[in-house]
């Protein structure tokens, strides 16, 4: 929260698709990482991003973690169909995770 005005956290986590090897998973992981953290400054209402896509626990069941602040819901919408937004989704993650899972909330 920023004096009163809430803000909006969008947690990711992906799974990795199962028929890459692990050589064609780091540079997954890692354009999906350097794809996503580039957003910063180029969309409207996002306050931060951060990707998690290495150093995992053999506890993980988790390749990849997305942490985000936004502005507000709106700017969540803004975010989810921002043309950079979609063009790293459709360009590096969604060709290259099999799972996904998202938790939205308002911090």
């Amino acid at each position: 929260m920023i004096g009163d005005i809430f803000m909006v956290k969008h947690i990711i986590l992906w799974k990795l698709r199962s028929d890459l090897t692990a050589e064609q998973k780091a540079a997954a992981a890692l354009a999906i990482k350097q794809g996503l953290e580039g957003l910063k400054g180029q969309v409207p209402g996002l306050i931060d991003i951060r990707v998690q896509a290495t150093g995992q626990l053999d506890s993980s069941n988790a390749d990849i973690m997305l942490d985000s602040t936004l502005e507000s819901p709106e700017a969540l919408k803004i975010y989810a169909t921002h043309p950079a937004h979609v063009a790293v989704a459709n360009g590096v993650v969604r060709p290259n995770t099999e799972v996904r899972t998202c938790l939205d909330y308002i911090q």
